[in-house]
């Protein structure tokens, strides 16, 4: 795959803490707050919750972004069609579906536990959008598939994202030894009907690095 002609921007995180530790309570739990003044939530994930990997996973940091009010969190657990990495997925008959995959940094690099790993680190965009091409799309994806490649930096994490045809857009980074990505899809119709909400969404999305 050749260059995407990527663009560089700066962005400021949102303040967050780490330190969320999966435990034995399996499946969603709430993460959402109030709406805010245009229609937005903010959700970070909980602490004690397992998504699709079971019990035993240690303690991560807890991701957050935006979500338009009237979206609902949809169950996961370890039978996840997506597979076990699958943590959140939310979605809205209207406007579309998003999912947060977290994945060990194994997957890419052979590191040990205790890593603190960024995408710099794992490689190229291109590298990062092709091994996760199944959870994103179902299938590979190619240059001519890519709409827009953009990195960014937030609390001194680089983050890649990407618009992929037809109307997906994703938003990945990594933190610790694991891979945070956000994928949100949405058909024709909703993309009409939503899409700057979804890319809000996706600029979002923020992991808070580890403490130090």
């Amino acid at each position: 795959m050749t260059s995407l002609g990527l663009s560089t921007g700066l962005l400021t995180g949102l303040p967050n803490d780490a330190g969320a530790v999966q435990g034995s309570i399996a499946g969603r739990l709430p993460g959402a707050g109030e709406p805010d003044d245009e229609g937005f939530l903010h959700y970070t994930r909980p602490e004690g919750k397992s998504g699709g990997h079971g019990v035993g996973w240690s303690e991560m940091p807890r991701y957050s972004l935006v979500i338009p009010s009237g979206w609902e969190e949809q169950p996961v657990s370890i039978a996840d069609l997506g597979g076990t990495e699958i943590d959140m997925r939310y979605s809205s008959p209207d406007e579309g579906a998003l999912s947060v995959v977290v994945a060990p940094i194994l997957r890419f690099l052979d590191v040990g536990f205790n890593a603190n790993v960024t995408l710099s680190d794992i490689g190229s965009p291109e590298k990062v959008l092709t091994g996760f091409a199944p959870e994103i799309t179902g299938s590979p994806i190619s240059e001519e598939d890519v709409i827009r490649a953009a990195t960014e930096t937030k609390d001194g994490i680089p983050y890649y994202q990407w618009d992929v045809k037809p109307h997906v857009l994703v938003s990945a980074t990594a933190v610790g030894n694991r891979v945070f990505l956000l994928t949100i899809t949405a058909n024709g119709r909703q993309w009409r009907r939503a899409a700057p909400r979804l890319r809000r969404m996706q600029q979002s999305f923020y992991v808070p690095p580890l403490a130090a």
